[in-house]
């Protein structure tokens, strides 16, 4: 039987070898396989480790951009998480807390085994760029820095439920943040910050379109 899940600090489990986007997959797929329906946030937090900003900036964005973010309310849920340990952090917690109802959030299994399949080939393409470098822009002063954009982009994307594909650039932000931060790799903030901007565009562009 799974453990009621209340309120608190987030599990502080392995794994600390969350290094890219495949490591994220297979972390999240060997999850999926030893669930019978469905996993809930805990349980994805859980399987990323959550001891630290960068997995769980990772994973929020990783979800936003699957097929997953067509679940209503999946990018704000999202958002929620990506709000509240951005706070969190900006105020020198080094545990991060969420509340219960949050925690207690669910996606099917089989609907996540069916994102990770969905995005195995892109997250080669991907982590095929990713090195150390210009590591000055993912250190100190530029975590908080990135905690705050990320915090502005979370913030926003309860509004992006009404534009069509705006969720997906803001997932692709927060994506390539969590990139730049496990993976110590500059040039990739430098790509987030940029889709920050293409992210404020789209949702300016579609208030003056569709309302």
């Amino acid at each position: 039987m799974r453990p009621k899940t209340t309120a608190g600090k987030l599990p502080a489990t392995p794994p600390d070898d969350v290094r890219d986007l495949e490591a994220l997959l297979e972390h999240l797929d060997e999850a999926a396989r030893r669930e019978n329906h469905h996993l809930t946030v805990a349980d994805l937090l859980a399987a990323v480790g959550a001891r630290s900003f960068s997995p769980i900036l990772l994973l929020s964005g990783t979800l936003v951009t699957s097929p997953l973010s067509g679940i209503p309310a999946m990018p704000t849920a999202t958002a929620c998480v990506v709000f509240l340990v951005s706070i969190q952090l900006l105020c020198g917690r080094r545990d991060f807390w969420l509340p219960g109802w949050l925690l207690r959030l669910h996606v099917g299994n089989q609907g996540l085994q069916t994102a990770v399949k969905w995005l195995r080939r892109p997250a080669r393409f991907v982590d095929y760029f990713i090195q150390p470098r210009l590591g000055w822009l993912v250190r100190g002063i530029a975590t908080r820095l990135i905690a705050l954009l990320c915090l502005f982009v979370a913030a926003l994307m309860p509004l992006m439920e009404f534009i069509p594909f705006s969720s997906t650039v803001a997932g692709a932000a927060l994506t390539a943040f969590g990139l730049a931060l496990v993976s110590n790799d500059g040039l990739f903030a430098l790509l987030a910050y940029a889709l920050v901007g293409a992210t404020i565009g789209v949702v300016v562009y579609g208030h003056q379109h569709l309302f």
